[in-house]
């Protein structure tokens, strides 16, 4: 069952992890810009993020298959990347964002028709190899950056946002995987049907609540920050 022309449970797990992410860069934010002790390097903090993002990623890979035109969505999602990496690099020039999770999407999206083509098992395989692969490049180091995009970093490598190929691509695979199996009929998997506006309207702008969560989140730290003594 779907409501109107979109699946519920797809809008729901990506408002989740919208807000989830909204969540985890505020514990960020409190901590770099407030002083806050929280650690979201590990943890609960730490896996909490990793939950949005790789969900947000496996959705991608879904979604992807409702789109008319991958391509072109890639390099929109792609120049959005590159406009945070430009904007970093001016407020954060040591940890500026290489490669982060918007240009992961944009160039899975625009490899899509190719990845589509694939049988599920040549797809469940290749997302096993891209994770696995993951675990000796990541002890590898390299002289230039040019490598990062595959996951392999270079000494005093430091950044704000990292989501290489290797492994996060396996996760849009797998969501490519999803699609073929379960929605290529394009409706839910539930015989039943959830409709919420709020969830609908947070799912179907998710790209610009993340383009704009990051000052918003900022901008009220800064407005109340002399207010925060503890977390």
């Amino acid at each position: 069952m779907r409501c109107g022309r979109r699946i519920w449970e797809i809008d729901l797990l990506r408002a989740t992890a919208i807000i989830l992410m909204i969540i985890f860069h505020t514990v960020v934010d409190l901590n770099k810009f407030v002083g806050i002790d929280i650690d979201y390097l590990s943890g609960f903090w730490y896996w909490e993020g990793k939950a949005s993002a790789l969900t947000f990623i496996f959705l991608s890979g879904i979604s992807s298959g409702f789109s008319k035109n991958n391509v072109r969505r890639g390099v929109k999602v792609i120049a959005y990347g590159m406009a945070i990496t430009l904007i970093t690099y001016i407020l954060y020039k040591e940890q500026y964002v290489r490669f982060g999770i918007l240009h992961l999407l944009g160039i899975s999206m625009i490899l899509f028709p190719l990845l589509k083509k694939m049988n599920n098992m040549l797809l469940f395989i290749s997302a096993a190899v891209i994770a696995l692969v993951a675990i000796p490049l990541k002890n590898t180091l390299a002289n230039t950056s040019l490598l990062l995009p595959l996951g392999v970093m270079y000494r005093e490598f430091a950044t704000l946002d990292y989501y290489p190929l290797s492994p996060y691509l396996s996760m849009f695979i797998l969501g490519i995987i999803a699609y073929k199996m379960y929605y290529y009929k394009k409706h839910s998997l539930f015989k039943f049907g959830y409709e919420n506006k709020y969830i609908t309207a947070i799912s179907k702008n998710s790209l610009a609540i993340y383009l704009i969560h990051q000052p918003v989140i900022i901008a009220t730290i800064f407005l109340i920050g002399g207010r925060i003594t503890q977390f």
